[in-house]
């Protein structure tokens, strides 16, 4: 084997190594967006989902005052 096609075997290593790696970290980027892009529609869901039971009481709330009022008009 001559000094040239060692030479190049070695920058097709490096390459092909340089490549993969490259690949590696940009999926690696990719997946860490992604995952922190669920993280916050979690936790907005997390937010949505600790206001409901306010809503639903108070919308309890509101209905036994509208009653209230229909059995107050239909006595008078």
């Amino acid at each position: 084997m001559d000094f040239t096609a060692i030479i190049v075997a070695v920058l097709s290593l490096i390459g092909t190594l340089g490549g993969s790696l490259g690949g590696i970290v940009v999926s690696s980027k990719l997946t860490a967006y992604r995952i922190e892009q669920l993280e916050k529609k979690v936790e907005e869901h997390n937010k949505f989902a600790r206001r409901m039971p306010l809503v639903e009481q108070r919308l309890d709330d509101i209905e036994k005052d509208v009653n209230e009022l229909k059995q107050y008009h239909k006595g008078h």
